[in-house]
């Protein structure tokens, strides 16, 4: 059976990791929709105590509290917990050089992640998201740098187009520099276009995938309808309402409802919730580490982890593959083809799972 201390190994790495992390944009009520403290501390105590080491938060979650909860929470323990956070986001409003990808915008984040955190490591320091706009060379530089001074001890990297993130690991192998070895993207049954090539390069080029929203923003846990529909497309701002960040997340949907009513089938079958089915289902492909949870209560917390024990027959993984099926467009669906197959492979099956 899997649980939270049944290790593995992120990417091309010796760092031992949960197979769930867990996610704390809902530490701090700040946006409106978050635990309070002690809430907070219940999630992150019940979680470390099954187990569980790998932490996921970032620099401007819930406005910084998040990664301040933590570091309090973490104290004592501090050494058992591999703690992950990003940076990328601006931080002050009108400052052109607070946010983005370059180098000033690292250390600086860094350096206010270290005082929050109250710590003087980040085990895994995550580009947030990739800005179009900082040579590669650069950021691969300044994340060496922060290694070698000992005040970051892995590098990742998160929502980044493949091509990129593979020029950067090669350029990395080449030069010797700090290679990364985790890509944190949106993998859910809603939002599987990343089967195309995300997840793929990830691991052909050494990065563990981490997953986030593997609930595609909660709607996977059954509790919207379409009557919820009608908050429309939601807002950029992630204060006020988790149905508002659902919508701008493009994860409240006519398509993503009809999903999670197949998910609940699943769910009722098994005798599971469906929050654990969206999980389990989301922890099969091989290219996934440790799929993130989020939870507002440690009730919700408990739910989630039950997604470990879920085993799925034949029929019900055919059904959740079928709800979620994205085409993988060009050439991947003209390779797979009974023809390319005969003029390209000879007609040989050729397994390359292993």
């Amino acid at each position: 059976m899997t649980t939270l201390d049944t290790y593995r190994l992120l990417g091309r790495s010796g760092l031992r990791v949960s197979p769930l992390a867990l996610g704390t944009m809902t530490f701090g009520t700040d946006w409106g929709w978050g635990s309070d403290k002690d809430e907070s501390r219940r999630i992150f105590d019940a979680y470390l105590d099954r187990g569980g080491n790998f932490v996921d938060t970032a620099s401007q979650y819930t406005n910084g509290t998040a990664e301040t909860m933590v570091g309090e929470f973490a104290a004592g323990r501090r050494e058992q917990v591999v703690i992950a956070t990003k940076y990328t986001l601006a931080r002050r409003p009108g400052d052109p050089n607070s946010g983005g990808n370059h180098r000033k915008s690292m250390v600086q984040s860094v350096e206010a992640s270290l005082r929050r955190l109250n710590t003087e490591f980040i085990d895994l320091l995550y580009l947030h998201a990739w800005d179009f706009t900082t040579p590669v060379e650069e950021i691969l530089r300044a994340m060496d740098d922060l290694v070698r001074m000992g005040k970051v001890l892995y590098a990742g990297i998160s929502d980044t187009p493949a091509w990129q993130v593979s020029r950067m690991q090669a350029i990395a192998d080449l030069r010797g520099w700090t290679p990364l070895i985790a890509l944190q993207i949106e993998y859910s049954l809603v939002e599987r276009t990343v089967e195309r090539e995300l997840i793929p390069m990830a691991r052909e080029m050494g990065l563990g995938v981490i997953p986030w929203s593997p609930l595609a923003s909660g709607v996977l846990t059954g509790k919207y309808t379409r009557a919820d529909l009608d908050v429309g497309e939601g807002t950029a701002d992630p204060a006020g309402t988790r149905k508002n960040v659902a919508a701008a997340n493009g994860a409240l949907t006519e398509r993503a409802l009809g999903i999670a009513d197949v998910v609940k089938r699943v769910a009722g079958e098994m005798g599971a919730k469906p929050s654990q089915v969206a999980l389990a289902w989301a922890t099969l492909n091989p290219g996934v580490t440790a799929p993130i949870v989020g939870a507002r209560t440690r009730a919700q917390l408990e739910d989630n982890l039950g997604a470990l024990d879920v085993r799925f027959t034949d029929d019900q993984l055919a059904a959740l593959d079928e709800a979620g099926r994205v085409d993988l467009g060009f050439p991947h669906e003209m390779l797979a083809r009974p023809m390319s197959r005969q003029v390209v492979f000879g007609g040989v099956t050729i397994d390359r799972t292993r």
